[in-house]
């Protein structure tokens, strides 16, 4: 084992305290700010009152929650009782080196890594979470249709938009069930993907036809494809699941007025299976300080 890191978790949620523990497990030195109601206490990882109870000159890596910053540079924190916000100060202290990891892009954190010019890991982004992450997405939006409707998955209608990463998975879970799986995507590539594992496919300006049979829809693609020239054509017995990044791909107030069932469902990993998706992150997390400890040495 190389050398112990030290890593402040700033915010987050449960995904955070398996990430903590897995760190630990690894040998590597946590701190936590912003989990004063958190109520366990773990040898080896130290609870913050105040930021001034952060080695920050000594850090190797800052882990910042899924959900990035906020307006105002705020934390996400479900274990805090008090607001939390990351002042650009903390990171200036930190070595040069220090890593800083985000689940996500947002402007507030991109104007805060270009002020303190520290490197940037935006998790979420990465291929292998977002593979090893769409396996939870995919169980998620199962179970989700499975309540949301009053028909059996298998010989349902399913109608799939984007056929990324947890696209692919998503079908592949729906057409094992039986369901009539149709992927909509306007990349070559994917339709090639989609097509040699036996999906039907059409183009994405073949919705308004493709949607007037359709049970549900799964849309995981971060752009308006659902809007009210589209929703249009649903049957109003339909269900919508969108799963893309807020604000979603589809027009949730049309879908209101026209009693179609749509749900903004970003972040399943986290929410039905948080241990998992704390391991996924943490097994990366642990590469990357592994690999920024080779260059230090280097």
């Amino acid at each position: 084992m190389g050398k112990a890191n030290k890593v402040v978790i700033i915010g987050g949620d449960a995904r955070q305290i398996e990430i903590a523990e897995s760190l630990l497990a690894d040998g590597n030195e946590v701190f936590l700010l912003g989990f004063d109601q958190w109520m366990r206490n773990v040898a080896g990882i130290s609870k913050a009152v105040s930021d001034t109870d952060v080695p920050w000159s000594e850090l190797d890596a800052v882990l910042l929650p899924v959900s990035g910053l906020k307006s105002d540079n705020k934390v996400e924190a479900c274990f805090s009782s008090k607001e939390l916000i990351l002042q650009e100060s903390w990171l200036k202290k930190t070595p040069q080196n220090c890593l800083v990891m985000s689940g996500i892009h947002t402007n507030e954190l991109e104007t805060v890594i270009n002020t303190v010019k520290r490197p940037l890991i935006k998790l979420l982004e990465r291929d292998d979470v977002a593979i090893y992450n769409s396996i939870p997405s995919a169980e998620g939006t199962l179970l989700m249709a499975m309540q949301e409707t009053d028909i059996t998955i298998h010989k349902s209608n399913t109608v799939i938009l984007g056929f990324g990463r947890t696209g692919q998975t998503i079908a592949r879970t729906f057409s094992v069930l039986g369901a009539y799986a149709k992927v909509g995507t306007i990349h070559p590539s994917e339709k090639a993907r989609a097509e040699a594992m036996g999906l039907e496919t059409f183009e994405l300006e073949d919705l308004p036809a493709v949607v007037q049979s359709a049970d549900l829809c799964i849309n995981s693609i971060p752009a308006m494809v659902l809007p009210e020239d589209i929703l249009i054509h649903f049957p109003v017995h339909s269900v919508i699941i969108d799963i893309a990044s807020p604000p979603g791909g589809t027009d949730f107030e049309y879908a209101k007025k026209r009693g179609i069932k749509a749900i903004l469902a970003p972040g399943l990993p986290g929410v039905v299976a948080p241990k998992t998706a704390g391991r996924i992150l943490a097994k990366v997390i642990s590469q990357l300080l592994g690999e920024n400890q080779v260059e230090k040495e280097a």
